[in-house]
C-alpha cells in the first residue's frame, strides 16, 4: 500500500528543502518508488531535484475548457488521461507531477473530478506519494488528495513562522481529511529552541525535529546546484534522516 506523505507551511520557511531532502532519504535509504508532487503554486521543487518542467497541471486544466482541444473522436476523460501522462516527469526513483498556478475564472470540477480519479489510480503503483503543499492545503480541501500517512508543517525558527504553523494545523483540523500522524519541523535553527518553545507548544503539534543552519545546503542554493545532491555529511541531511529513523516513515 501506498505511504501518503505531505510537507505544508507558508513560503519560505523551508518547505520545499525539507520535501527535496526527505525525497533524498527515501531514495537513498528505502529504494522505494515515488511520486512527488508539487502542488504549491510558487513551484520549485523541480530545481531542488534538478528537473525540469515541460508541463504542468495546470495547463492541462486550462486546455480542457477549450472543446477544440479534444481530438475528434476522443472523449474528454480519455484526453485528461493522456495529457496527465505529458505533465509526468519520470526519473529512475522520483517521478515528479508539478499542480502550476491557482485555476482562474470558470468551472474546472469536471476535469478536477478526472485528475483526482486518475491520481488515484497512478499512486498506487508508488511505494510512496510525497506532496510539497501551500499553506492553504487546496488539494486537500478538494480531496484531490484524499488522506494521509504523514503530514509534515514546516515552520523557521521566528516566532511568527511557528504561529503560522499552528494556523497551518488548524486548516488542517478543519478539513476533516483523515491523516494519521501531524507534526512540526523547525528549520535554520541554531542550537535549541529556547524562548521558541512556548510558542511551538502553542501551536498543539508535536515537534518531530529541528533541521539545523547548513552552509552547504546555503552554498547549493547560491550556486543553483540541485539540493537533492547535498552530501552525506550535510548537517541538515542528517537531521532529516534522523526524522525518517525516528518516525519510521
Amino acid at each position: 500500500m501506498t505511504i501518503s506523505i505531505a510537507v505544508a507551511g507558508k513560503g519560505g520557511t523551508g518547505k520545499t528543502t525539507f520535501t527535496a531532502l526527505l525525497l533524498r532519504q527515501l531514495v537513498q535509504h528505502k529504494k522505494a518508488s515515488i511520486l512527488a508532487v508539487d502542488a504549491d503554486p510558487n513551484a520549485n521543487l523541480n530545481e531542488a531535484l534538478g528537473l525540469e518542467v515541460q508541463m504542468q497541471i495546470s495547463d492541462m486544466l486550462e486546455e480542457t475548457k477549450n472543446p477544440k482541444a479534444v481530438p475528434i473522436g476522443m472523449s474528454k476523460d480519455v484526453f485528461v488521461e493522456y495529457k496527465l501522462q505529458q505533465c509526468l516527469i519520470e526519473t529512475k526513483h522520483v517521478d515528479l507531477l508539478v499542480m502550476g498556478n491557482p485555476q482562474g475564472p470558470g468551472c474546472y470540477c469536471y476535469a478536477n473530478d478526472l485528475l483526482r480519479k486518475y491520481l488515484e489510480s497512478m499512486v498506487s503503483g508508488y511505494d510512496y506519494l510525497v506532496v510539497d503543499s501551500e499553506a492553504g492545503l487546496e488539494h486537500l480541501s478538494r480531496k484531490t488528495i484524499p488522506r494521509l500517512d504523514y503530514l509534515f508543517v514546516i515552520s523557521d525558527s521566528s516566532a511568527r513562522g511557528v504561529r503560522s504553523a499552528g494556523r497551518v494545523y488548524e486548516i488542517v483540523k478543519s478539513l476533516k481529511t483523515p491523516i494519521d500522524k501531524i507534526g512540526l519541523i523547525v528549520t535554520r535553527t541554531k542550537g535549541e529552541l529556547g524562548a521558541l518553545e512556548k510558542e511551538v507548544n502553542n501551536t498543539g503539534l508535536e515537534l518531530w525535529g529541528m533541521i539545523p543552519y547548513d552552509d552547504q545546503l546555503v552554498q547549493f542554493d547560491l550556486e543553483g546546484k540541485a539540493l537533492f545532491d547535498l552530501p552525506d555529511e550535510s548537517e541538515a541531511v542528517k537531521a532529516v534522516q534522523g526524522v525518517i529513523e525516528k518516525l519510521r516513515v
